[in-house]
């Protein structure tokens, strides 16, 4: 039964240290004179193992292969052995670097679709918001046969505020394929998963795409990879990583960027070089519960991977958690993933990515396991949200005409449903406000994303403006999260970004010289607080063209008051349609937000004032008619284009005394006036 499923026992070879560098792969690769200086400076950060010792998928812990353990209540856990016949790995990288392009060329080279199927451009971008966006937003599974090996992969976000997409599905792969830019090297999120990676154990590959970019410098992304592997403390073997060059858009490949050929085949010898899975198949059961889907039909699905055992359908098993009372369930069905879908299987066996159906009260982290055995693993840990929001009913005068769910008690449903699947969320009850509730995430993107996503639903509410999360330092001080950011702009504009990145109590890191783009790169850590709003001011002042990218860089001393906005609101006086001849009059103050015939209320923000404070204007003023003189006679000046504020543009643009409210149909800016409002902020 073993060798059907090809699961090899290896044994443990003692070894007296820790290996020398073996610089093959990045040698050759023109990594260098780098590979000697980075093992003298990693000698002093790693300590000598005595033994030859892998990181076992079951507990997260170094274990001797070959070995067996048993806990202190004498369980026998099984064998430690080595899978031969499958392999997880997750594809990461920065923002825009390729992921799911690759994915995509991936699943071309190993014949998933037919010779004459339509095949649409990011195939595992299901979603519209991800469509819409051009950006990655959930982790998704997929797995394909190639060369008789079941490859399971995983195909994560690119960008820092979905870091706990990724966090999450790193507990269940064998290795990583790292993707990254072949002109634009590492960049900050490049970091993040990396050095996630490196610190859970995994063996890393590096896929150099874009390599047909006219601007591609192999060399020098090498490299700078390379001494990114050495700044994260990577071991021997981490550091000594194999790398491919790509095109995923062309579909060609190869071992060195001079011998492309048609065809990702070089991308899959790297990838099944990675280490196959160590997995205890003759061990109790134990699958942690990484993600959640729901299916009309089946209800409440569940997906894992299977880290001991073997799990069967309709088998009875128990969910618990470390401190949490076993509970018995039943596994009505079991699937396996195949090509983009899913097929229903009888069993599955230690080392599979699964998911189940049947059990309705489970949470991320969770561990199903076998009755006789309750062996529960370390639930899954993710960096704390930095960045707050308030959810509350929408009291406008326009609220309830466009949507569909306006209670409170349907905004707290859909908040707690959220809260099932996304890890990284946080959601409070506010005591002072019952329809109020405090919604906590790693970013502004991140709350930007559910918002619009519960809009497209159906509901209507109104949200705050996002504020920084404060915490208590060692010294009983106040910190705050502070961003590492990174910008590149034209030369000429290097100026205005140090001057505003500065005013928000930035600190320069580094700065770089034009690249052969002619593009300057500049590195800060700013407050998160000097960045909420930030990005619209600094396309602005660097003509649109400027390329920006930030990651959460940890917690430090608060670092003083911020100055307030350049620019206040220009607030309608009175309710009413808007008319031309108001808003000739008004577009002298700033530049406006509405458009002729559309409806406002009293204090909504209809423009961008172009000095510092707010200002009532009458943009629904109605022009005296008599009979010698038409409704658009006089308006001879014309209206000046008015600004169109997407979601993301408004909640950027929120002061702390503003709020939007969102609708289906509609965004709405709207100054919170004290007076009516109680004691709100």
């Amino acid at each position: 039964m073993d060798a059907a499923l090809g699961f090899l026992t290896a044994a443990a070879a003692p070894v007296s240290g820790r290996s020398t560098l073996r610089t093959g792969a990045v040698s050759s690769a023109f990594a260098g004179a780098r590979v000697a200086r980075a093992a003298s400076s990693r000698a002093a950060q790693l300590p000598a193992a005595p033994v030859d010792t892998v990181k076992a998928v079951v507990a997260g812990v170094d274990i001797p292969v070959g070995s067996t353990a048993d806990d202190e209540e004498g369980v026998n856990r099984g064998a430690l052995e080595t899978r031969q016949d499958c392999i997880a790995v997750a594809i990461v990288a920065h923002v825009d670097h390729g992921k799911t392009t690759l994915v995509d060329a991936l699943l071309g080279e190993a014949n998933v679709f037919r010779e004459n199927e339509t095949v649409q451009e990011r195939v595992m971008d299901s979603n519209d918001l991800e469509r819409e966006r051009g950006i990655t937003i959930l982790a998704k599974n997929l797995a394909v046969t190639y060369q008789g090996t079941n490859v399971q992969l995983v195909d994560t976000p690119g960008h820092g505020d979905f870091s706990a997409e990724v966090e999450r599905v790193l507990n269940m792969v064998d290795g990583v394929l790292l993707v990254v830019d072949a002109v634009e090297g590492p960049k900050p999120q490049t970091r993040f998963v990396l050095k996630k990676a490196i610190e859970m154990g995994l063996r890393v590959a590096v896929v150099v795409n874009k390599i047909d970019r006219p601007m591609s410098r192999p060399e020098y992304v090498v490299d700078h990879t390379f001494d990114l592997f050495v700044d994260l403390g990577a071991s021997d073997e981490q550091a000594d990583f194999k790398i491919v060059y790509a095109s995923a858009l062309k579909r060609i490949s190869g071992h060195s960027p001079e011998d492309l050929k048609p065809g990702l085949a070089a991308v899959f010898d790297v990838l099944l070089s990675l280490p196959r899975p160590l997995v205890r198949p003759s061990g109790p059961l134990q699958l942690m519960i990484s993600n959640v889907d729901y299916d009309d039909f089946k209800g409440r699905l569940g997906l894992g991977r299977i880290t001991s055992g073997t799990l069967s359908k309709a088998e009875g098993v128990v969910v618990t958690r470390p401190g949490k009372e076993p509970r018995r369930v039943k596994v009505n069905e079991l699937f396996r993933f195949d090509n983009l879908g899913r097929a229903p299987v009888e069993s599955a066996t230690a080392g599979d990515i699964v998911m189940f159906s049947g059990i309705d009260q489970f949470d991320i982290g969770d561990t199903l396991c076998s009755p006789d055995a309750p062996l529960p693993l370390p639930p899954i840990a993710v960096e704390e949200p930095t960045v707050r929001m308030t959810f509350s009913v929408n009291t406008t005068q326009f609220a309830g005409q466009e949507g569909k769910f306006v209670t409170s008690r349907n905004i707290r449903d859909r908040l707690q449903k959220e809260l099932e699947r996304n890890v990284a969320l946080r959601v409070e009850d506010q005591v002072e406000t019952p329809d109020s509730f405090t919604v906590c995430g790693r970013g502004a993107l991140h709350l930007t994303i559910l918002i619009e996503t519960m809009r497209r639903e159906g509901y209507e509410f109104m949200v705050g403006p996002p504020t920084v999360i404060f915490k208590e330092g060692a010294d009983g001080g106040k910190e705050e999260p502070f961003e590492f950011v990174e910008i590149e702009v034209p030369e000429e504009y290097m100026g205005s970004v140090i001057d505003m990145l500065a005013r928000r109590k930035g600190e320069m890191v580094d700065m770089a010289a034009a690249n052969s783009q002619g593009l300057s790169k500049v590195s800060y850590n700013v407050p998160t607080r000097g960045l909420l709003g930030v990005k619209n001011a600094l396309l602005t002042a660097t003509r649109g063209t400027m390329v920006m990218n930030a990651l959460f860089a940890g917690y430090r001393p608060f670092a003083g008051d911020l100055e307030a906005k350049e620019n206040g609101s220009l607030l309608a006086f009175e309710s009413g349609k808007v008319t031309a001849y108001g808003m000739e009059g008004a577009q002298d103050r700033g530049r406006l937000l509405v458009n002729p015939g559309q409806e406002v209320a009293k204090n909504q923000i209809v423009g961008v004032h172009q000095r510092a404070g707010d200002l009532s204007i009458n943009v629904v003023k109605l022009k005296q008619l008599t009979n010698h003189r038409s409704a658009n006679k006089g308006i001879d000046k014309g209206i000046n284009g008015v600004l169109d504020f997407s979601l993301d543009d408004s909640i950027e643009y929120l002061g702390q005394d503003e709020i939007v409210e969102v609708t289906p149909l509609s965004v709405r800016m709207h100054k919170v006036i004290q007076a009516k409002r109680g004691n709100r902020q």
